[in-house]
This record gives structure tokens, sequence and C-alpha cells, in this order.
């Protein structure tokens, strides 16, 4: 303590002054950063921003500036489209969920107040893919969770949206609902792979949101049949030209390493992009430019209600990709940035843009921004051959791998697939194929027939 004397000669007083200068400098400069970056005047919110220095509001104008930038300069939602977003209760589909009805409120709003109302509004529809089959998730806990789906899109403001939730076991379509979980158990269970097991459930997913109705089911008399197969038409018998999944920076970041350690490095290009239209209804990646902490932070902070399963650890290549990218983020919160836009300068394929727009319902400047911003098909690699599995573009070292295949018995599916899905998902044993070939679902090997049709062309 100083003695606060002029005749003191200890300098006490003196040690004192320069004690509290840095302690008041410090406590300058906390009140300095607590204040948001952006608008200068609200007090940040911690971990709100990839720095923490963003109050509430800033916060949420700055992610949904970056979500509406990637739809409007993709091209992504016009106004005559019908959008199907996939529903899986985390906070990236919440989120762009919530972006998807601000907008569709937005576009409401004003064609309320136009004079001509010339240009209409999207449609939006929610779709849920039950995977309770497999997973061992107590009934009461999915009965549970749909309640809660049905409640927050019915909670949703006007214009209302149809909710369709999906079992991802009707992707076979038999004739009861038991049949239908067996045949998805023997199916799963007869891959070996932890990894393949776990990208194989990807894949029947991806197929029961596009599954359309094929050729070959044109003549299906069967009324139990057809009403099993036609109840599961979600996207294209529906009416839906979109679908928009919530995959972010951080989903997308740890894609890029597990592709590569796959050796699906050549088909690596088309699953980041912001547009995939090789399917037959076009996904989309609003969030593609979004962190998972973001959108974490926005539904706390919005208080946007989110679900979570426990569906067990990932064993396979998948869950250890997860993890260590968790980890480089947690020493730079800039890694899955840095990790997507590098795999980013790889070249898009032709399919990886909206087809260009001649609907007199879409704005001229809409039109005019895809062709300034979509990839022109020379600028591109152009593929016509895919994996009937997974759907990935094959590389011409796998088309001219697959001649040897000819002479299988079941090359229609083997000799069409990838490298990847014949390594991790395919039996190792030769005698096991013919049950594989025979659990697998109808949808899917009329597209292998496609595929490998497709590649024969290709290798003469």
């Amino acid at each position: 303590m100083a003695c606060d004397s002029s005749t003191c000669q200890s300098n006490c007083y003196k040690r004192q002054l320069v004690e509290e200068e840095p302690i008041a400098s410090k406590s300058g400069d906390s009140n300095k950063q607590s204040v948001c970056v952006k608008c200068k005047a609200k007090e940040a919110v911690s971990g709100a921003g990839e720095d923490g220095r963003f109050c509430r509001e800033c916060f949420r104008s700055n992610l949904y500036g970056k979500f509406k930038l990637a739809v409007t300069s993709n091209a992504m939602i016009t106004p005559s489209d019908n959008v199907l977003v996939a529903f899986s209760g985390g906070p990236s589909s919440r989120v762009v969920l919530q972006f998807i009805h601000e907008m569709q409120q937005r576009a409401q709003k004003n064609f309320d107040a136009s004079k001509d109302r010339s240009l209409p509004v999207f449609g939006v529809g929610v779709t849920y893919v039950d995977e309770s089959a497999y997973h061992s998730v107590p009934s009461c806990e999915i009965d549970e969770a749909i309640e809660d789906i049905r409640s927050i899109v019915s909670n949703l403001a006007p214009p209302a949206k149809e909710l369709h939730i999906v079992p991802i076991e009707g992707v076979f379509a038999l004739d009861s609902l038991d049949c239908e979980r067996e045949r998805l158990k023997t199916l799963l269970d007869s891959v070996s792979d932890a990894t393949g097991k776990e990208d194989l459930l990807l894949h029947l997913r991806m197929l029961t949101l596009q599954k359309r109705r094929s050729a070959a089911f044109d003549g299906v008399v069967q009324d139990v049949f057809t009403h099993k197969y036609l109840r599961l038409q979600v996207a294209s018998e529906n009416g839906y030209n979109r679908l928009v999944l919530g995959l972010c920076t951080s989903r997308i970041a740890c894609h890029v390493i597990t592709a590569t350690v796959k050796g699906q490095g050549y088909s690596l290009p088309a699953d980041i992009q912001y547009v995939d239209a090789r399917w037959e209804v076009p996904v989309v990646l609003p969030l593609r430019d979004c962190l998972a902490s973001e959108l974490n932070m926005f539904c706390h902070l919005d208080g946007l209600k989110t679900l979570e399963f426990s569906n067990g650890p990932c064993s396979g290549i998948n869950g250890l990709v997860s993890s260590f990218v968790k980890l480089l983020q947690e020493e730079n919160p800039s890694r899955e940035c840095t990790i997507v836009r590098t795999a980013g300068k790889l070249t898009p394929f032709h399919f990886n843009r909206i087809p260009e727009l001649n609907d007199s319902n879409v704005p001229l400047a809409t039109r005019r921004r895809q062709k300034r911003f979509n990839l022109k098909p020379s600028e591109s690699i152009c593929s016509e051959s895919f994996c009937p599995l997974c759907f990935s573009p094959l590389s011409k070292s796998e088309l001219l791998s697959l001649s040897s295949f000819e002479s299988c018995q079941d090359y229609d599916i083997l000799g069409a697939a990838c490298s990847s899905c014949r390594f991790q998902i395919f039996p190792k044993d030769p005698s096991s194929m013919e049950h594989f070939y025979s659990v697998l679902p109808q949808p899917l090997l009329i597209r292998a027939k496609k595929c490998s049709n497709g590649n024969r062309s290709l290798l003469r």
C-alpha cells in the first residue's frame, strides 16, 4: 500500500501508478473487443462469427447474407421453382429450412405488394427420411422426433409447407413394411466393411429422396405394390424440381478428405459444388460457405429447436476423418475453410450448374447472373458414365478396367461400379455376389443396367 505522501522517499506511490496503468489499458482493450466489429454499437456475442466479434443482429445478417449470395449467384431458386428441403433435425438442416422459409416469406410479401403480380412465389416442401429400421433407436423416441418435426414445420408462418415422412426401407417397394425392413438389414449386414456400410446407407438415403418411377414399373398392376411405390415419390413425383441439402463447410471439408482417402479424387469435384444437376432433381447446397459452429450458434441465438439421434459411433473412415478435422479446426478456426477452398480449385463437371433458364417468369437479372456465374460446357469435364451405387462419375482408367468384368455374371452391377464401391461395399467372396445382387433395391438395379450399357458404348 502506498503512503500517499509527497515526502516519502520509497517511490511506493509511483510504483502503484505504474501497476494500475496496464490494468486500465487491458480493461480498455477488453471493452473495445466486446463491441461488434460491424455495427460498432452493440455488444458482441461470444462465438458469433468466425472471430466471435459480431452482435446478435449482425451475426444473423452475415450468415443469411452468405446463404442469399450462394442462392442468387448460382440461380438455385427461381420464382417458378418448387423446392424440397431435406430435413434431418440437425442444426444445418434447421437453419436452411429457416432461411428458405424467410426467403419465401419475402417473396410472398413482394407478390402481395405488386400490382401486376407477374412473379409467382416458389413452393417449399419438407421431407424427413426415417432410418430407424436399421439404427437401434426406440420407437417411442422416433415417434417423438417425428411429432417434433411436424410441430417445427407447422409452426412456420404461411405460406404452408407440405411435410413428407419417408422410411428409408421403402426404397425396396415390397408388399409389407416388415419385408422391407428385413431386406434393408440383410443388405447392410452383407457389407463387412464399416465404411462401406455407412456409404451404402448414404446412397440409399439419396435414392429415397430422388426415387422416381422407372419405365420398367409402368405396367405394375398390383394395388398394394403400386401404392407402396407411389407414396415414396418424394421429389420427382411430387413436382419438386430442386432438392436442398444442409451440407455446410465443415461437412464438405470432411468429405474432401474421406473421398481422397477412398480413392475418389476424380469424382470429388462433383460433390463439393453449389449445384449438382447429375440427378433427375438437381441438388443445391446453399450453406456451402457456412461453418457448423456458426449454424450451432445461430440455432442457439434464435432459439431454433433441433433434434439429436444416438445412432452410435462411426467406426469407419468417415468417423476418423470427422474427428481429425474437428481437431484441426480447434487448432486453427480457418482449417475447414482452407480445405474446401483448396478443393474448390478442382475443375467442376458439366452437370455442376443449373441449366440455363428460358422461363418468362424468371427475372432478367436472375438469368444474366446465372450466365455470369455458371460454368460453360466447354470449360468443364464432360462425363456420361456413372457408378450405379454412389452415382459418381467414372474416370477413363476406371472405364478401361471395366472390360475385365464383361465376362462376369453380374457385370450389370459389379462391372459398372467404381473402384471405391467395389472395394468397400461389394462382397470379397465371389460366391456371395449372387446373394448381394438379389437383395439390392430394384431401382438401383435398373440404374445399374443403364450405367453398364453406357459404359459399354464408351468402351466401343
